[in-house]
């Protein structure tokens, strides 16, 4: 609208030069000289250093190439199989389903992120609205990563630095530098190499490598202030959770017990609700007196998919529990819940309740394929009884493993720092691959034409042939990362 203008159309334009600002449909762009001092002092710091730094970076680069084109026509073919047999795996599979946008230009080295986890994650479909600001953080650290590796890599082989700057794409925030294109076209292939293999490839996957040494570590980094391995830490329930209730899971609650499996940590919490989940549900010993003592006279009927009910539907506290003895090895009784659980240890069979010749019974519940009934140890609160399916519980109960040694400590600080060291784990890791991949615009077009040039130029003198098996190599790469993308958001939307 104020380029339309006739009377303002100068004046937006001078303001936007001055402010180093550039704004067209979906894109926004910013660009300064502050930081070229900077740059100019990170680039001049230990050349020698610098020099076996990025060489290292430059092998990684070649060998990140060859390696993310055997990845992608591996997920391709598993993503093929997967659509044929019409018989999708686990979300625990940890497919490469990848959504990448890089646009370059010729004083440029831009890039547009728009990237999915290892795990396909896409923002709006799969991806929770509460995860954004994680996801889009860790783009834009990435990307200001990436481009400070291309600057550094750049000044340390000579070629003049212009300015560094940030831009939004859509809603995906990046970054960029201007090198000075003649500059760079003069210098040798390998020096090429050193910094266009600095960015994305390199960088991006000593940050992943930095950020998962930071996870590993935190129990150590957070000692001072908290301390692991009592249990898991409610730090939220969903409002629509079934363990929200006056006799449910508060926050601040430190979660001990999942039946007999004890909980130490978040990993040995969703290891047991999985282990209750896969394994057929766990009786209670009752003794015959105290099973005679609480069962009543009840009406059994069966459910649809064959399971016995025995209580009346209006019951809150009631469950039906079926047993055998002898003689009868089709039993059933409903009983109070409670009542029956909170004195009882877990068995399987009569035998495991047989104590000091004192006759029992291993009573279980009868419950419907996929329920189970759920004895969840919180001290010092009386313990939870869930009834329902054990994901439901892990879904919309979130928690930590680590406990404040002071109340004013937050116990939302190390899940912060836990999920955005996995979102920069996994998106550097990503786009470290994916940018390896000779494909058209991407940081692999040009490391895969400076990587034919230093090596080829002997075999093939003209240089017209080499361009041409640069093109052939970068179109057959430029087609499996399509297919990659179009297939994998397919799996992810569509399915």
């Amino acid at each position: 609208v104020l380029q339309s203008s006739s009377s303002l159309k100068a004046s937006y334009e001078d303001w936007l030069l001055t402010y180093g600002l550039s704004i067209s449909p979906f894109h926004m762009r910013w660009q300064t000289a502050l930081f070229n001092r900077q740059f100019y002092n990170w680039g001049r710091w230990k050349p020698k250093f610098l020099y076996l730094w990025f060489s290292v970076g430059m092998v990684f680069g070649i060998v990140a190439m060859f390696g993310s084109v055997i990845l992608l026509g591996k997920t391709l073919m598993q993503t093929l199989t997967q659509m044929l047999t019409e018989a999708p795996r686990a979300q625990n599979d940890r497919m490469l389903q990848v959504v990448v946008s890089v646009l370059s230009s010729g004083l440029y080295v831009r890039a547009v992120i728009q990237s999915s986890f290892l795990m396909g994650c896409v923002p709006g479909v799969n991806l929770p609205v509460s995860q954004l600001t994680y996801f889009f953080s860790a783009i834009l650290i990435s990307g200001v990563i990436h481009e400070v590796g291309h600057g550094v890599a750049a000044i340390r082989e000579q070629v003049r630095f212009n300015g560094f700057g940030i831009f939004i794409f859509i809603v995906y925030p990046g970054a960029f530098v201007d090198l000075f294109t003649t500059h760079l076209q003069l210098i040798s292939p390998v020096q090429q190499l050193r910094i266009f293999c600095a960015g994305r490839v390199w960088h991006n996957f000593v940050l992943g490598v930095a950020s998962f040494m930071v996870l590993f570590l935190l129990p150590a980094i957070l000692f001072p202030f908290y301390y692991t391995g009592v249990g898991a830490l409610v730090t939220e329930v969903a409002e629509d959770s079934p363990a929200n209730g006056p006799r449910g899971l508060f926050v601040g609650d430190l979660v001990t017990n999942l039946q007999d499996c004890p909980v130490y940590n978040v990993e040995d919490w969703n290891s047991c609700l999985g282990d209750i989940s896969e394994k057929s549900q766990v009786g209670y010993c009752v003794s015959a007196a105290t099973l005679q003592q609480l069962s009543f006279p009840t009406r059994v009927y069966r459910r649809l998919d064959g399971t016995v009910e025995c209580c009346s539907n209006n019951s809150l506290t009631d469950i039906c529990f079926s047993y055998s003895n002898k003689l009868d090895s089709h039993l059933h009784a409903c009983l109070p819940a409670r009542k029956v659980i909170e004195a009882s240890k877990v068995c399987r069979t009569n035998m495991d309740c047989q104590k000091d010749f004192v006759p029992g019974f291993c009573v279980t519940p009868s419950l419907e394929n996929q329920t189970r009934l759920i004895r969840v140890k919180h001290p010092p609160h009386i313990d939870m009884l869930y009834v329902g399916h054990p994901m439901h519980l892990q879904y919309t109960v979130s928690l930590s493993s680590f406990v404040p040694r002071q109340n004013f400590l937050s116990i939302d600080l190390p899940v912060v720092i836990e999920t955005f060291c996995k979102y920069l784990i996994s998106l550097s890791g990503a786009l470290a691959v994916i940018n390896a991949v000779p494909c058209f615009a991407l940081d692999g077009q040009w490391i895969l034409n400076s990587f034919l040039e230093a090596t080829l130029s002997s075999l093939i003198v003209e240089k017209q042939n080499r361009e041409l098996v640069g093109f052939l190599i970068l179109l057959a790469g430029s087609a499996l990362l399509a297919a990659n993308v179009a297939l994998g958001l397919w799996m992810v939307t569509a399915r």
